[in-house]
């Protein structure tokens, strides 16, 4: 390409980048998509030189090479809320971590724990789902610019190592035969750590509905996090965990819809793959969303030790480890001796 054809493409894509943000132009079903509204206005803008854009170019790598970068950023921003909640646990501890709660096994009560051993266990469970993020990233971070429609720009030497440079990508995909072939892997990848992620948040909103019950009576919520009924007036509904509840559903379909779509596909680009983008950014906004919701519930609980009983019982397996060290007698003799204490 000529230097000055070059600088004619620069600097009008840069202008069409000020104008866009600017609104002077926008995006029109005519377009088709992004890259052919690009080319048709730098071709207004600067004429027959913007006909060499598309040189060794593909709608199928630019628009996953779009996707990758998008799928980056948003791993990025659902690990930056995960780590918001996290905080919330750690505050809900630090303020409230001494309350006495009954641990349960089989919904009975079974031994001693506390408002911070229940909140620090729901921090381990999302600070490992951040964990699984950064490793989601593994796939995300491939550059597939240069494989054009799966097989490369045969007679065109390309640098994709610059591509994958200055796109800050953690590597070039190569051979270009097995860009197509990962298409949903990254996708899946990652909506897989989220559907994990939405299941702690569901188990979450479960205790605290729990909690909540006139039967236990734990926790009081905040009004805004609460709805009234429509002929009930005594009562306050905790619809907002409710509904985070059931989000782990619309999670989990996300990722089974983005597995079953390329399950059977033959190699090479296949236009079923388009499918694959709702539901990631459906299940991208939706934990997004939970994780904030959550986080603002955790900031506005509070604990009710005044309803909270715990039963001499509790101390069981307690007692009976007292027994084991003081009289170095055997567990099971000592797990007999207070389940006589204890029996009804």
């Amino acid at each position: 390409m000529a230097a000055d054809d070059c600088r004619l493409i620069c600097d009008g894509l840069r202008q069409l980048e000020k104008d866009h943000a600017a609104g002077n132009w926008k995006i029109e079903l005519r377009d088709e998509d992004v890259h052919t509204a690009l080319e048709s206005r730098l071709g207004e803008l600067i004429g027959e030189a913007a006909g060499r854009l598309h040189l060794g170019r593909s709608r199928n790598d630019q628009v996953l090479t779009a996707l990758r970068l998008y799928l980056r950023d948003a791993c990025d921003q659902v690990v930056l809320h995960a780590q918001g909640l996290c905080s919330s646990l750690q505050e809900l501890a630090r303020r409230q971590g001494g309350v006495a709660i009954p641990g349960t096994t089989h919904m009975q009560h079974a031994m001693p724990s506390s408002v911070g051993l229940w909140s620090e266990g729901f921090h381990e469970a999302f600070a490992d789902a951040v964990d699984g993020l950064a490793a989601a990233k593994r796939r995300i971070n491939k550059n597939p610019l240069g494989s054009a429609a799966g097989y490369g720009t045969p007679g065109l030497d390309l640098d994709r190592e610059l591509t994958t440079q200055k796109l800050q990508f953690a590597e070039t995909q190569d051979p270009v035969t097995a860009v197509q072939l990962s298409r949903g892997k990254a996708e899946s990848g990652l909506l897989f750590e989220i559907a994990l992620l939405m299941l702690d948040l569901s188990r979450l909103a479960s205790d605290l509905l729990l909690f909540y019950t006139q039967e236990f009576s734990y926790i009081r919520l905040a009004d805004e996090v609460t709805t009234g009924s429509s002929i009930m007036p005594q009562k306050r509904n905790p619809d907002v965990l409710e509904l985070v509840r059931g989000a782990s559903a619309t999670a989990i379909a996300c990722l089974d819809e983005c597995l079953i779509l390329t399950a059977k596909l033959p190699s090479g680009y296949q236009r079923d793959l388009q499918r694959l983008k709702p539901p990631v950014f459906r299940a991208i906004d939706l934990v997004i969303e939970s994780l904030d919701i959550m986080a603002f519930v955790i900031d506005t609980v509070k604990f009710r030790p005044e309803n909270i009983v715990l039963d001499d019982s509790l101390n069981a397996a307690e007692e009976a480890f007292r027994l084991v060290t003081s009289e170095h007698i055997p567990f099971r003799e000592a797990y007999r001796r207070i389940a006589k204490k204890y029996a009804k």
